[in-house]
């Protein structure tokens, strides 16, 4: 695809136009306007997971293929870098031969910057630590497929201050009066600097985000309760006793009292019984497995913004 590549390492790296390009696409996608379309014929991308993955693996290997492109995946074991080789030479030498690259490390997200020191090669985080881009950019094209904007909706998000957490802060922030209201439990809240930035991009985009660590006091008519897995891959909990300072944050069916009309959306995998009741999750008003189905073709939008802009 040449020297064009474009690189998804945080959220941060995409202009507000850009940001809203990558969701209407995925929107285009999702609609099946864009079936017969192959923009990405000649490409070959890798795959690189060293962490479990079920959605967003697959659905980067399944956007690819839809799009005309050809894949080749790594495994935690499969590359030199289990020997000592640098991320800067795996880098080059992937940029040899692959457009882009869509890694799950895990870890801190100084590995991907330095693989995408060059322009030859898009590099995606798939997720890293402390970011989870592509799955906010999900999340966004399910918002905006239900509802049709994503401006001034009110998200409730409980639960873990995670990499997925993070990743709706820094996204829904850039849009005119929406609000995320976070309640997470003690000492498990967004890191504060990241907290910070959020902070900085709704008040110039003209949105709100707020974060307590309780459930008291909650809004009412909410549009979206959002929550995740207590236990995010890759991570531990150094506190043996969380999970007593986590039951209070269990999504369950007395938070639509408040708001019988909000939609319920979880990043799966899910733990039916721990953070969210399975009467809620399998329930009316849960969109969590189309939006796991949103995560192919906001893929797709981003393969397409990484290779052809």
């Amino acid at each position: 695809m040449g020297h064009n590549a474009r690189h998804l390492i945080s959220l941060t790296d995409l202009a507000d136009e850009d940001l809203v390009r990558i969701v209407r696409r995925g929107v285009d996608h999702a609609a099946g306007h864009t079936r017969s379309e192959r923009t990405l014929t000649g490409a070959i991308v890798g795959t690189y997971f060293r962490k479990t993955s079920t959605r967003t693996r697959t659905a980067f290997t399944s956007g690819a293929l839809r799009l005309g492109a050809q894949v080749i995946p790594y495994g935690p074991d499969d590359l030199q870098l289990n020997t000592g080789e640098s991320v800067e030479d795996t880098g080059r030498v992937f940029a040899s031969m692959l457009d882009a690259v869509v890694a799950r490390t895990a870890g801190p997200p100084a590995e991907l910057r330095a693989m995408a020191g060059q322009r030859r090669m898009a590099v995606v985080n798939a997720m890293t630590s402390d970011e989870h881009p592509t799955q906010a950019l999900a999340d966004l094209t399910t918002l905006r497929g239900r509802f049709g904007d994503i401006e001034d909706l009110h998200v409730l998000y409980v639960g873990e201050g995670n990499n997925t957490a993070a990743a709706l802060a820094l996204a829904l922030t850039r849009f005119a009066g929406a609000r995320l209201e976070l309640r997470t439990p003690p000492g498990y809240g967004l890191d504060e600097g990241l907290l910070a930035r959020a902070r900085e991009t709704a008040a110039a985009h003209g949105a709100s985000i707020e974060e307590r660590h309780d459930m008291d006091d909650r809004s009412r008519n909410v549009d979206v309760v959002y929550t995740t897995r207590w236990q995010t891959t890759g991570t531990s909990k150094p506190d043996p006793d969380w999970r007593t300072v986590f039951e209070p944050f269990r999504v369950t069916a007395a938070l639509w009292d408040a708001s019988p009309k909000a939609v319920f959306m979880h990043d799966l995998p899910a733990h039916r019984g721990e953070e969210v009741d399975a009467d809620v999750l399998d329930g009316p008003a849960s969109i969590a497995f189309t939006q796991a189905e949103n995560k192919l073709y906001s893929a797709m939008a981003v393969l397409e913004w990484c290779l052809r802009g």
